[in-house]
């Protein structure tokens, strides 16, 4: 990428696909908050690139995002995706039931517009999920049906470009294997039906195919395997992942900075979760229970380096779970006991009861990743975007680097990042009307 070169500016009226592998309550609520906010009838509350404001170098207050950056609008936004469960989106952000039923009856027009393509799908890596409305074939052929879909609605919906943002469920546990090195090994997984090639990895490989940038919101391996980074290189797409940093872990990602700053000890942090909602009945399953687990248990260790401090981290007991309880629906709880130690080693505790909405927290998160990663493919980055890792509980880096948890610390890589795009919009005279 070139420094200095000119961010391509956003035409009025150029449209962006936003296409959502899995239409369930994540995509359905950002779908309806999309169309909610142009209508007038709600306010795009936690999303950056609607609300969010430049920092400077001190941290003071500098311009609205979207004043000084060629983000497209959510007019120019037009949705997709795919899921096994043959529902509409006004259909399934009823079944979800997040959203109010009187919001979701005002938008039916528009929801119902949306229909899932079918999906590629396998209850091998989804296990407590089905549904009629799949593909068919070889691993291969969903490939190749994949690539038809995306140019397909690409023509069919006259847009310039698209981006595609994993919203589906968490795949059972996995790790790199031969299959995953190379493109060429990848290419030949896909031919020979290689069991160890996920339903996520082919949605990755389809979009960095047709140059669609590439978001995964679940703590799937997807786009961080050595052969789609290859790719991704090859044909100059950004990428980006893993697992939107909603509930628990964002309170975890800011607390756990605190303790580091002021010198506390740490001794255990036990973290439980209940909720009732599709994500839950998924990661009721041991195997995809796993994926989660060990995104989650990646934080902590990070943020407060037990290297650097032994005698305050070095034995820390950290204990996850999550239990499925269908009461709660898409209203999750996440309790936190955190078993602290202070001056002479005295120790203390904190409690945490978040009890918050799973949906309302990662539907801005998908938004914003997709308008940022089309932000930085029209500013010529390809591969891991590491200044996106402020919305990920498991960020993705290039190989060698290291991973950042600390939220405050992602804020500031974010923030620098962009302050360097409009830096360049500004030299290139653009503006984000074009």
């Amino acid at each position: 990428m070139q420094k200095n070169s000119i961010i391509r500016p956003q035409p009025k009226g150029e449209r962006l696909a936003v296409l959502m592998p899995g239409l369930g309550a994540v995509a359905t609520t950002a779908i309806a908050g999309v169309e909610a906010v142009k209508r007038g009838l709600a306010q795009p509350i936690g999303s950056f690139t609607q609300l969010g404001h430049l920092l400077d170098e001190n941290g003071g207050h500098g311009p609205a995002v979207r004043d000084v950056l060629p983000i497209v609008p959510f007019e120019d936004i037009v949705f997709g995706g795919w899921d096994p469960i043959p529902d509409n989106v006004y259909e399934a952000a009823l079944r979800a039931k997040v959203l109010d039923k009187d919001l979701v009856n005002e938008l039916r027009p528009q929801l119902e517009a949306i229909k899932p393509m079918p999906a590629v799908f396998s209850t091998d890596w989804v296990r407590r999920l089905d549904g009629p409305n799949v593909k068919k074939g070889t691993k291969k052929q969903q490939a190749e049906a994949l690539i038809a879909d995306i140019r397909g609605f690409l023509e069919k919906n006259k847009c310039a470009r698209g981006v595609m943002i994993w919203t589906g469920s968490t795949e059972v546990y996995a790790e790199v294997g031969p299959a995953h090195l190379t493109i060429e090994a990848f290419e030949a997984g896909l031919e020979k039906d290689d069991p160890t090639i996920a339903p996520s990895m082919i949605y990755a490989y389809a979009a960095i195919k047709t140059g669609c940038a590439y978001l995964n919101g679940a703590p799937n391996l997807s786009a961080d395997i050595p052969a789609l980074r290859e790719l991704a290189e090859i044909q100059g797409v950004p990428t980006g992942g893993k697992d939107f940093k909603t509930g628990q872990t964002l309170m975890k990602t800011t607390i756990a900075p605190m303790l580091h700053a002021r010198l506390l000890g740490l001794q255990g942090w036990f973290s439980t979760n209940i909720l009732g909602n599709r994500d839950g009945e998924v990661l009721d399953d041991a195997a995809s229970f796993k994926t989660k687990e060990v995104s989650k248990l990646s934080v902590l260790e990070t943020i407060l380096d037990p290297e650097k401090h032994p005698a305050l981290y070095s034995n820390i007991k950290h204990k996850v779970t999550i239990h499925y309880y269908p009461p709660r629906g898409d209203n999750k709880e996440g309790w936190d006991a955190i078993d602290i130690v202070g001056w002479l080693g005295y120790p203390m505790q904190i409690k945490i009861n978040f009890q918050c909405r799973d949906s309302i927290l990662a539907a801005p998160l998908a938004i914003d990743l997709a308008l940022l990663a089309d932000l930085a493919q029209r500013a010529g980055e390809k591969g891991p975007q590491e200044w996106l890792s402020f919305f990920f509980k498991s960020p993705v880096t290039v190989p060698g680097h290291e991973t950042i948890h600390d939220l405050f610390q992602q804020q500031s890589h974010l923030q620098e990042k962009l302050r360097g795009y409009a830096q360049r919009v500004a030299e290139g005279r653009t503006s984000k009307v074009g």
